[in-house]
C-alpha cells in the first residue's frame, strides 16, 4: 500500500483542511484529487500528532507553507469565531478551555457545538475534546475543552 493510501485510509478519505470527501478515483494531479499534508504540530500529551494528513491538492497547495485555516461552515450562525488551528494547537499544548463562538440563539449554539466536537475527531483524534453551552450577555458562548497535560 501506498503512502497515501495509507494516510487517506487512517484520515477516512477526507480533507483535513476543508472537511470534504476525497476521490481516490480523482488523479492527484487534479484540484479535487488526494495529497499529502505534511504538518508541524504541536506536541499532545509527550506524543507528536500525526505528521502527515489527508488534503485535496488544491486545498493542499493554496495553503503552502503557511499555517493552515479551517473554515467555519456558512450555515453555522456565529459572531467571532475563534481560528480553529490555533485553538487545537493551544488545546493540544496545554488542555484547558478555552471559548470559541458566540450565538444568538441556544439552537445555534447547540449545533455549533456539535460540529466543532465533531471537527476537533477528525483534526486532532487523540484529543478528547468536549464542547459546552453557556449563555452571557444575552448571546450563548460556545466553548471548547481538553484535558489538561
Amino acid at each position: 500500500m501506498s503512502r497515501l493510501e495509507e494516510v487517506a485510509e487512517r484520515d477516512g478519505w477526507r480533507c483535513w483542511l476543508c472537511d470534504e470527501p476525497v476521490d481516490p478515483e480523482m488523479s492527484v494531479n487534479d484540484a479535487r484529487g488526494p495529497s499529502v499534508d505534511s504538518l508541524s504540530t504541536a506536541k499532545a500529551r509527550g506524543k507528536a500528532a500525526p505528521a502527515e494528513r489527508l488534503a485535496h491538492r488544491g486545498c493542499n497547495t493554496k495553503k503552502g507553507a503557511v499555517k493552515p485555516v479551517v473554515p467555519w461552515p456558512p450555515e453555522l450562525f456565529v459572531s467571532d469565531p475563534a481560528p480553529l488551528i490555533g485553538v487545537l494547537e493551544r488545546l493540544e499544548r496545554k488542555g484547558g478551555r478555552e471559548v470559541v463562538a458566540r450565538c444568538p440563539s441556544r439552537s445555534d449554539a447547540d449545533q455549533t457545538a456539535g460540529w466543532l466536537v465533531d471537527r476537533f475527531s477528525r483534526l486532532a483524534p487523540a484529543l478528547d475534546v468536549t464542547a459546552s453551552v453557556e449563555p452571557g450577555g444575552g448571546q450563548f458562548l460556545v466553548a471548547l475543552a481538553a484535558p489538561r497535560s
